[in-house]
């Protein structure tokens, strides 16, 4: 095996992003043995980086005693933490001109043929969508004067699906590629990255234990039983993925949403939506638990400027309160929020002074304007420290939260009090009218 030479290790990275510009980037060349005729053929190693991707080994071997050769890719990375799927709807023919990592360890499906390529039957490749198609094609059509001599009919039937795989390459119709790899060292090109492409959906999946077997990380007498998973053991492992529209353009968007433990609190639900077409963004949080017993009431001396890096998970129905200022934000504004002490305020001075609809335009008036700007101006001393208040979360539900950095001891600075609930709160939560017990009996 030949080594890397020094010089190219000194000057930066073996890996280089796959392309023509380097023209001194050239591949490795190892003499080897041809396993078709055993004669000498030459081995050629390319180290190379595919963009938005990882690095990759690419092996070319071609013998000039017998004309034959062979390529392959291999991962030069480890395997992932999780199995990935890709599903690309070929669309079109520059669909087909898309690069391709097809690892060893992946299944290659069309839905539309029932047609699957089985993991470790074929060698890793870097080609192209209409390259894996002509791959296929080759290994059915490989055997096939053998199969028209020994058994006419299948060879018929085989001749017949060789035609519909041909046929997909003219994309007169839509057709569905499923990539998927328990590796997660497969790769489908996306050709407008960073931006989300429409064509294309990315999955990432937890490996069972026979895919680890499989894939030799775990001992054949490792593997047992495993439990079967249920939705919320998948919300805490992975982030899930769902279409939605954007609430500012309307476009198609995608909000992804996971579930989060709170250090000495509980669990909630982050979901978080980014829109490609005009930029906006949102994050919204709730409550992974039910509503509590008794309601939470927080409250918090802000002394010094760290105060203000403090986590604060603030729920739908949480009123904030700031006495020295004589304000009070009531339940629903603002919505679910998991963030910091500074950015809870920072949010209540845009919702209050830069986004209110009574300081510009026709409705404005000089004395509310004023007044709000003072407020503004009374939030960025606060934020700043320099000037101290109490800070409280009131929640009736009892599902906010607020950081004890003192954790897991108490907090000279912050009070939590628990308390009964009134009617109008209860009313407020919905929950005078509902029945918890003996609901079942009723017809």
């Amino acid at each position: 095996m030949s080594v890397i030479s020094e010089d190219s290790v000194r000057g930066g990275s073996i890996f280089k992003d796959i392309g023509t510009e380097d023209e001194d980037w050239q591949p490795t060349e190892i003499e080897s043995m041809c396993m078709n005729c055993h004669q000498n053929g030459m081995t050629r190693l390319l180290l190379t980086k595919i963009p938005f991707f990882k690095e990759i080994i690419v092996s070319s071997f071609s013998c000039e005693n017998c004309n034959w050769s062979n390529t392959e890719i291999q991962s030069a990375g480890r395997i992932q933490d999780q199995g990935i799927t890709y599903t690309l709807k070929v669309e079109s023919k520059q669909d087909l001109n898309r690069e391709v990592v097809k690892a060893d360890s992946a299944t290659t499906r069309i839905p539309e043929l029932d047609f699957e390529i089985p993991p470790f039957t074929q060698k890793g490749a870097l080609s192209t969508v209409e390259g894996l198609l002509d791959r296929a094609v080759a290994g059915l059509e490989q055997d096939q004067p053998i199969r028209r001599a020994t058994d006419p009919e299948v060879a018929e039937r085989i001749d017949e699906f060789i035609q519909k795989l041909r046929k997909l390459k003219d994309v007169e119709e839509e057709f569905t590629l499923v990539i998927e790899d328990p590796s997660g060292n497969s790769f489908v090109e996306n050709p407008v990255a960073p931006q989300k492409d429409e064509a294309l959906t990315v999955t990432r999946f937890k490996r069972t234990a026979q895919q680890d077997m499989m894939l030799g990380i775990r001992a054949d007498d490792d593997l047992e039983e495993e439990p079967a998973g249920n939705d919320l053991d998948t919300m805490r492992n992975e982030v899930l993925m769902f279409e939605t529209n954007c609430p500012e353009c309307n476009a198609p968007s995608s909000t992804n949403m996971k579930l989060v433990q709170i250090p000495h609190f509980k669990e909630v639900i982050i979901m978080a939506t980014n829109c490609d077409s005009c930029g906006h963004r949102t994050n919204e949080v709730k409550s992974g638990g039910a509503t509590e017993e008794l309601g939470t009431k927080i409250t918090l001396n802000v002394t010094d400027p760290s105060d203000m890096t403090r986590d604060v998970l603030k729920s739908e129905t949480c009123s904030v309160i700031i006495p020295e200022l004589e304000f009070e934000l009531g339940m629903a504004a603002l919505g679910g929020k998991f963030t910091t002490l500074e950015g809870l305020l920072k949010d209540i001075k845009d919702l209050i002074v830069s986004r209110n609809p009574f300081v510009c335009g026709d409705s404005s008036s000089s004395d509310r304007t004023e007044k709000l700007k003072e407020f503004g101006e009374t939030l960025d001393k606060v934020i700043a420290g320099e000037m101290k208040v109490h800070f409280v979360l009131d929640d009736p539900a009892g599902n906010s939260y607020l950081q004890n950095v003192y954790a897991p001891d108490p907090d000279p600075e912050m009070t939590i009090e628990k308390y009964t609930r009134t009617f109008e709160q209860n009313e407020d939560l919905g929950l005078n009218d509902m029945k918890t017990e003996g609901y079942q009996e009723e017809k």
